[in-house]
């Protein structure tokens, strides 16, 4: 006959009240956990497909300025998607030496800015691009 409560057939039948609510109370941490691991990649995603098109645009805008004028240029301008850019050429100068004209060279920055909620983000991108006379 049994005695013991340890062997009746009850005992081996499943979990106790206080044992699920531990096991809920576990799985209720690790979800609200992945949900902040989810939240802040997604805001990773959309930040970085920002700084992704910055870096394009400049780019772009570097290769569209590939030849300025001898005096130099400043330009600037903004995107439908509220992404403002600035183009600053200037000429470079040299020692007498050089077998270079003024504007020959001249230094090139491109700088693009947005806005990323409440912070303002920006991406500069410098190169040297020649200088030429506008031909008419």
């Amino acid at each position: 006959m049994l005695t013991s409560r340890q062997n009746s057939p009850a005992a081996a039948r499943g979990f106790s009240l206080l044992e699920m609510v531990v096991a809920i109370a576990i799985l209720g941490l690790v979800l609200g956990a992945l949900y902040r691991l989810a939240g802040g990649a997604t805001r990773t995603v959309a930040v970085d497909e920002k700084m992704v098109y910055g870096v394009e645009l400049a780019r772009s805008l570097l290769a569209n300025y590939a030849v300025v004028p001898l005096q130099g240029l400043q330009e600037e301008g903004e995107t439908a998607g509220g992404f403002r850019w600035q183009v600053i050429a200037t000429p470079l100068s040299f020692a007498d030496e050089v077998p270079l004209l003024e504007g020959q060279l001249q230094d090139m920055r491109v700088l693009v800015t947005w806005a990323d909620g409440d912070r303002q983000r920006q991406f500069a991108l410098d190169s040297v691009v020649a200088g030429m006379e506008p031909e008419e």
